[in-house]
């Protein structure tokens, strides 16, 4: 519980540090307020179960079987703690990946399975009033643990594999690129981490209450996430300083995006084309050798062009300040 205590903390500095320097919609706002709501509801309820144990019941050993109900309701809280943060992620992936249903709705389908248990696990447990009762729970507790360490590791894979497939040879592009991949990693990595503790404790050592350390952190390792997510955009937009192609006769820069709006795919074109005509009047074989080096020339820096607006448009979306996606 302290760890937890602690990382609650760490969370409501994140949180007000968004509220303070970041200038989002309302949906992203709502989003945050809600994610910290259930976060402190957990570790109120958390707190009470470890004061009736320790406090309240105070040399008394008999109840150390017996249920408190905030410690079968907190798991409610945590469950919809990670629902409104693996959405979020999981609606990145759906911007990201040009609106790949199969991948999203997959990527989805574990984030709702993953709430569906454990609105299964609390509705069986709040009858139950002893912990070798609850035992019999245990393959459900299992699922729960397995739909969240499954989804979180998918969700970074697909972010990472994305980012990397955007990569066009550009030194400083490829760089911010590398970038958004290793913080996407960090993201993921400790919730994927917790829950993969979580499901490996209860399967070895169902028997005790080890388990239940990682189940009181993972809430708090969601929460910190979403906010090191969006409060980093700063960070990472002034890191890159704008990106440029090494060509010399083109520069593309992230400051000259728009940065209103949301970015809709449906009306955006997949590709984009850059038409370049030109008019050359030449007499002597050596001037005609010149014009096609010309045309050659004009021809690479054209699709530079096009494979720097491309990497580009990909950043764009990952770093987007008002839509779903960061």
């Amino acid at each position: 519980m302290t760890i937890a205590a602690v990382l609650h903390g760490v969370s409501c500095v994140q949180a007000w540090y968004y509220f303070n320097h970041q200038s989002d919609r309302w949906p992203i706002k709502s989003l945050v307020a809600a994610v910290m709501i259930f976060d402190t509801v957990h570790q109120a309820l958390i707190t009470h179960t470890v004061y009736s144990y320790t406090v309240t019941n105070w040399g008394n050993p008999i109840i150390l079987d017996s249920l408190v109900w905030s410690l079968l309701v907190e798991v409610l809280f945590n469950g919809l703690t990670a629902l409104l943060v693996q959405s979020f992620l999981t609606m990145r992936v759906w911007r990201l990946s040009s609106h790949n249903f199969l991948l999203t709705g997959f990527t989805g389908l574990l984030v709702v399975a993953e709430f569906a248990c454990v609105i299964a696990f609390t509705g069986a447990s709040l009858g139950l009033k002893t912990f070798s009762r609850l035992a019999n729970l245990e393959a459900l507790s299992i699922t729960v643990n397995a739909l969240a360490a499954a989804g979180d590791v998918l969700i970074a894979a697909t972010l990472c594999t994305i980012l990397h497939r955007s990569r066009t040879g550009f030194h400083r592009s490829d760089t911010m690129i590398n970038k958004l991949i290793l913080f996407s990693v960090n993201t993921g990595f400790l919730t994927s981490l917790c829950a993969v503790g979580s499901l490996i404790s209860i399967v070895v050592a169902g028997h005790t209450f080890l388990y239940i350390a990682f189940f009181f952190c993972i809430g708090r390792l969601y929460t910190n996430s979403l906010l090191a997510t969006l409060n980093a955009r700063k960070m990472i937009r002034g890191s890159a300083g704008g990106i440029h192609s090494t060509s010399d006769n083109f520069s593309f820069s992230l400051r000259d995006l728009p940065k209103t709006g949301t970015v809709n795919s449906s009306r955006r074109p997949t590709n984009i084309s850059i038409k370049i005509d030109t008019t050359k009047e030449f007499a002597t074989d050596r001037d005609s050798d010149q014009e096609i080096d010309n045309d050659k020339t004009m021809h690479c820096t054209a699709t530079h062009m096009v494979m720097q607006a491309q990497s580009t448009e990909i950043i764009r979306q990952y770093m987007e300040r008002e839509g779903c996606a960061v």
